[in-house]
């Protein structure tokens, strides 16, 4: 069985925890990182230097970055809906995953950090703003990407959503002002009616 190490409230362990429900997989999970600690342990650096998560065992196999476990448990365990095999089709899902990390994901973060984590006094509007209009700026890209299509990468829910799925519920829910995107909302709408969306992405932000 798949053993997962990492909090369910961290978005990277969202995406490995949304995976296996699609997949239908089993596996055990263990409270890992930030108020459990434990990332810092030597047992675990043995098996992630990096002292983040989530870090997976398959085996003896041990797997860490979240997107490398997405897609190898969709390789193995019977996912090419998610993720495709033909190498072009792939290049569809990749380059939103890719994309998640490098445009999407950074001002996302700093939003999560200003509003949820940081504490008011320390709080920088300007940061904030900042953050927000860049999050805006990529949102649009996938608001365009969107139109005429159920989901990024072709006709049906791929990588692409678990990867980003987490960031989408984030920038609907965070208290910040969100011009009105038709294509992005009805993308958030049918993630939402995804089980594995509903039982590990839409639980708060913490």
């Amino acid at each position: 069985m798949l053993k997962i190490w990492g909090r369910k409230t961290s978005s990277n362990v969202q995406k490995v925890l949304w995976c296996c429900s699609e997949l239908g997989l089993p596996y055990e999970r263990v409270d890992l990182g930030g108020p459990f600690g434990g990332n810092r342990d030597p047992q675990y650096l043995a098996m992630n230097p990096n002292g983040r998560v989530p870090t997976v065992t398959d085996g003896d196999l041990v797997i860490w970055e979240s997107n490398t476990i997405c897609r190898y448990l969709a390789t193995l365990y019977g996912g090419e809906r998610l993720y495709p095999r033909d190498p072009a089709l792939r290049t569809h899902v990749e380059r939103w995953m890719d994309w998640q990390l490098a445009t999407a994901g950074p001002p996302m973060s700093v939003l999560l950090q200003g509003l949820v984590r940081m504490s008011p006094q320390y709080r920088s509007p300007d940061v904030i703003e900042a953050a927000r209009k860049e999050a805006l700026a990529a949102w649009t890209i996938a608001e365009g990407a969107l139109e005429g299509r159920p989901w990024l990468a072709g006709a049906e829910l791929s990588l692409a959503e678990i990867t980003l799925g987490t960031l989408l519920y984030r920038w609907h829910v965070l208290p910040i002002e969100r011009p009105e995107l038709k294509n992005l909302r009805a993308w958030y709408e049918r993630m939402r009616g995804r089980e594995g969306f509903r039982t590990h992405i839409e639980i708060g932000l913490a």
